[in-house]
Formats: C-alpha cells, sequence, structure tokens
C-alpha cells in the first residue's frame, strides 16, 4: 500500500495488510473499520470483490467512501460512492487497485495504474514509491501535498525475520511529502536492505587486520558490537565475509 494526500497523517488512516491476506485502502471520508473488518473477511476466505461488497452494503454512509482491495490471490477491487467529491474513480489490474478522489482529474489514476504495470519486476516498495512519483506528476490530489506513507508486508521479512512488516514508513506533514518518503525510504534500505550474499567480501588476514584496526580506533572489540550500535546488524553474518556497504560505513566512520 502507498498513499499521499492533501492530510495530516494519511498513514494512519488508509493503508491495512496482512501478508498472504490482502491490502486495503479506505479514503474520502475513510471509514478505518474497513480496514480490519475487511482483513478479517478476506481472512475467511472472501474475494476482494465480495469484501468490497459486504463492507459497503454494511455502511450506511457508503455514498461518501472509497475503497481499494486487493486480496491474497492478487485480485484488486475498487469502489467510489457518488458522493464523493470530484475527481474521484478508480481502476484495477493485476495485483492492484488504485483510486483517489479530490483530484485533478482521472490521469492521476492513469499514472497509478499504468506505472504500476510498467514496472513489474522491481521490488515492490520501490514500484509503489513510482506509482506515486507517477500520480503526483500528473496532477495528483488537486488541493496539494501534506502527507504520504507506505506499507510492505510479507511473511517473517521484517526486522530479524521476526515481524512481517518489511517497509511501514510515513511523512505526517511536509511541503514534499514524496520526496521526503524517498530520503526516508534510502536509509530503510541502508540499515535494513541486503547486498546478495555472492557479492560480500571474503575477510582475508589482511582485511581482518584492517577490521581490527579501524574497530579498535572507533573503540570497538567486535564488529558485531559496532554495526548494533550504528543499527547495521542486519547486515552482518559471521567473520569471515562482510558485506560492501558495511565495510564501507566502517572505513568512513574511521576514517582520520
Amino acid at each position: 500500500m502507498a498513499v499521499q494526500s492533501k492530510f495530516l497523517a494519511v498513514g494512519c488512516v488508509v493503508p491495512w495488510a496482512e501478508p498472504l491476506v490482502g491490502a486495503i485502502a479506505t479514503q474520502s471520508w475513510a471509514n478505518p473499520q474497513y480496514g480490519p473488518g475487511g482483513l478479517s473477511l478476506l481472512r475467511e476466505g472472501l474475494s476482494a470483490d465480495q469484501v468490497v461488497a459486504r463492507l459497503t452494503d454494511a455502511d450506511d454512509d457508503r455514498a461518501q467512501r472509497q475503497l481499494g482491495i486487493v486480496d491474497g490471490l492478487g485480485r484488486g477491487a475498487t469502489y467510489t460512492g457518488d458522493e464523493c467529491n470530484d475527481w474521484a474513480g478508480g481502476r484495477v489490474g493485476p495485483g492492484y487497485a488504485a483510486q483517489g478522489n479530490i483530484l485533478v482529474s482521472a490521469e492521476t489514476v492513469d499514472a497509478l495504474a499504468e506505472t504500476f504495470e510498467v514496472t513489474a519486476g522491481k521490488p515492490l516498495a520501490e514500484r509503489l514509491l513510482d506509482c506515486l512519483d507517477a500520480a503526483q506528476a500528473a496532477g495528483g490530489d488537486r488541493r496539494g501535498q501534506q502527507s504520504a506513507a507506505i506499507l510492505v508486508v510479507g511473511p517473517e521479512q521484517g526486522y530479524a525475520g521476526l515481524s512481517d512488516v518489511l517497509v511501514d514508513l510515513r511523512v505526517d506533514d511536509h511541503e514534499r511529502p514524496l520526496e521526503e518518503l524517498r530520503r526516508l525510504f534510502g536509509i530503510h534500505q541502508e540499515l535494513f536492505g541486503s547486498t546478495p550474499r555472492s557479492q560480500w567480501i571474503e575477510v582475508d588476514d589482511a582485511l581482518r587486520k584492517e577490521l581490527e584496526d579501524r574497530l579498535a580506533v572507533l573503540g570497538f572489540e567486535r564488529l558485531d558490537d559496532w554495526a548494533g550500535e550504528e543499527n547495521l546488524e542486519e547486515r552482518v553474518d559471521g567473520e569471515d565475509a562482510i558485506d560492501p556497504f558495511v565495510l564501507g560505513e566502517l572505513r568512513r566512520n574511521s576514517a582520520p
């Protein structure tokens, strides 16, 4: 899920997701109950279309609501009530539901959908950020910008494999929230991303001596201890090889 809006802290209202179950966006006079309620229905095996129908049929204010769902099988469904503020509407396709309200035009939603389609093969978080950028370039919220958020989940893909939350970043109030979201995502990747193991550098005697000397300059005996203090512990695994990003950071921090 990714979202931008002229709304304070949009990330605490719109996005909901559960691994292998689905993702839900509740928008336009958002009904936050659509999030947990919709995920519960998806967990029972209902399709995205069925969940949209179930949620909106039970909501007396559905004419003002907007809703997007992708279920665990990648089926998308979108709903826009006939009293949502113009421009409002949505599109669906394989693996996505794109919608918006109070937009400059339909081109914003088209940009979301088309960008998602043409970026197949890239990591999901990067695709979603690309979609937000394209939507803003196509007009975006006609009131302007304020906040943005991205939420990506997957089984045991979060911190230390002990969380299902891979990415959960929010910009609550900013003149250029998409730029700030990109900046935060860059930091996230530096700390929690990974270099393919095949690209790690073997620690031979010369490199081991360099590591020891650089750690000593910083007041550490073990790489694990320094990495933990720098929040790089997810990029350290044993002593026989080192992630080139970690080596670069160690060299930078210990430079005269």
